[in-house]
């Protein structure tokens, strides 16, 4: 959080502002400004997690943005027909969606696959997932692996 912290009052002392940084600057405005000089990395963190049916489990590397809740990417690493997976999209929250693609075509794997679910306590989702343009599908439970 951005603050303005006061120095000690009197003649000659003024404002100190410090930046979400925890840099010292010089006004206000700069305090509360958008940050530029943040690395990409920064936006970037990865979740091992791993979805359960029954009688499978999918092991999935998702990268997301934790500011955002955007889902940037990721993989399906085991588990899943023709693994690896690319995951392409979605969002980690409340609620639960990432979407993947397997690549290159052929054979007698699906294309894609939807991952769709609520969050629950212990740190889990519980919902569906379908193949090819479905969500609906099959059910799971994706636990977040800590």
């Amino acid at each position: 959080m951005t603050s303005a912290a006061p120095k000690k009052k009197g003649p000659g002392h003024e404002h100190q502002f410090i930046n979400a940084q925890g840099s010292e600057v010089k006004t206000r405005d700069e305090a509360f400004a958008v940050q530029r000089d943040v690395s990409a990395e920064a936006l970037q963190v990865t979740q091992k997690m791993a979805l359960h049916n029954q009688a499978l489990t999918f092991d999935m590397e998702v990268n997301y943005n934790p500011n955002t809740n955007v889902v940037t990417g990721g993989r399906i690493t085991s588990g899943i027909c023709g693994a690896p997976w690319d995951i392409t999209g979605g969002s980690i929250g409340s609620s639960l969606r990432i979407d993947a693609k397997r690549p290159g075509t052929g054979g007698n794997c699906a294309e894609t696959v939807t991952i769709i679910g609520q969050f629950q306590v212990p740190l889990s989702y519980r919902g569906t997932y379908g193949f090819n343009g479905q969500s609906t599908s099959f059910n799971h439970t994706t636990q977040i692996v800590c």
